[in-house]
């Protein structure tokens, strides 16, 4: 074959690659941000109104709506479906369809190319259980961008945790050894079952915000229109979160992150979700809500209704705090204190 064809051949070969990974990365939306929609736009799929008595209260206080993040993780993906290995050829493999060709590159195409590389080493290292050295995302980033590295390091953990619910955290001062960390103690750290695999925090922090976002309990029906917004249908696999139907109903209500129970009186019957006992105790909707204002680039604050709900919740929470650690006070100075001298010991 003439050399001119070859050459075609790998050009069309290296772009189809390059349309089929775009594809791929659309599907891992496992995030959702909260936005504030004027009065005159259309309502969207989810549509959220603060839950008040108050007239008032509800005129004042705009709709909130549900969508689907523009944040995308592009590794996850293709990392799922093509290896088990995790080594910087696979990574830089992945950085090529991101790579712009021309040599008038700005620093700011650079610097998101870093970004994404080093955000899909991270997904890599998590993914295979294996720690994540400096040493190692200096070399991933590369000689020209270890100045930037602490900027590289901040975009590329943050884009991660938006979607996964994992926070970078350095495990040993001594080698510089970091690890990505589930926000909620789900097994094997956010994957849930044994082995590798990639967490599913994210997409259980996005329910729960749902949950507390809808009056604190969520229609079944709301559940799965929100994540078919995500492209997770019910009956479907999906190559990070197995069989969804199962996943949630089953698996997280077994772990007691969710519960799942029948609509009193419907018939036919109809399902909602609450919050389970372990997420009232190991998250609040005050982080749940700092986790969504940080997917929408927002504050919590920028939420008023669902801010102060948070607020008064977590003075809840204080109040009853001090109150046990004063009755364990009392009842630790009661069995310490010697017994009074009765009339025989006198």
């Amino acid at each position: 074959m003439p050399r001119g064809q070859k050459s075609k051949l790998r050009a069309r070969k290296k772009h189809n690659q390059a349309r089929d990974d775009s594809e791929s990365h659309k599907r891992v939306q496992a995030a959702a941000v909260v936005e504030e929609e004027p009065a005159s736009c259309c309502p969207s799929v989810l549509e959220i109104s603060p839950q008040s008595s108050s007239a008032t209260t509800k005129s004042s206080t705009s709709q909130w709506s549900w969508r689907p993040s523009s944040t995308t993780i592009s590794s996850s993906g293709a990392f799922e479906r093509r290896s088990d290995k995790c080594d910087k050829s696979q990574v830089e493999e992945h950085s090529c369809s991101t790579e712009v060709s021309s040599p008038e590159n700005s620093r700011s195409d650079s610097l998101t190319m870093k970004v994404d590389l080093l955000e899909q080493f991270l997904l890599c290292k998590y993914k295979m259980k294996e720690p994540i050295l400096k040493e190692d995302m200096l070399k991933t980033v590369g000689e020209d961008g270890q100045d930037q590295f602490a900027e590289i390091l901040k975009k590329a953990s943050e884009r991660i945790e938006v979607v996964f619910a994992v926070d970078l955290k350095e495990v040993d001062s001594s080698n510089h050894s970091y690890d990505l960390v589930s926000k909620l103690k789900l097994p094997n750290n956010g994957r849930m079952c044994a082995g590798t695999g990639l967490p599913k925090t994210g997409l259980l922090m996005n329910i729960l915000g749902l949950i507390f976002m809808k009056g604190n309990c969520a229609t079944e029906e709301d559940i799965w229109k929100f994540l078919n917004m995500l492209q997770i249908y019910a009956g479907r696999e999906h190559f990070i979160y197995g069989e969804p139907r199962k996943l949630i109903t089953e698996d997280l209500v077994q772990l007691q992150y969710l519960e799942y129970r029948q609509v009193p009186d419907s018939d036919p019957p109809h399902y909602e979700f609450l919050w389970g006992p372990k997420a009232h105790a190991e998250t609040s909707k005050m982080k749940v809500l700092e986790f969504l204002a940080k997917v929408g680039d927002k504050v919590p604050s920028a939420f008023p209704f669902w801010y102060e709900e948070a607020l008064q919740d977590e003075e809840r929470a204080r109040a009853i705090d001090a109150a046990r650690a004063g009755a364990s006070a009392t009842a630790r100075h009661d069995f310490m204190a010697p017994d009074s001298p009765t009339s025989s010991d006198v």
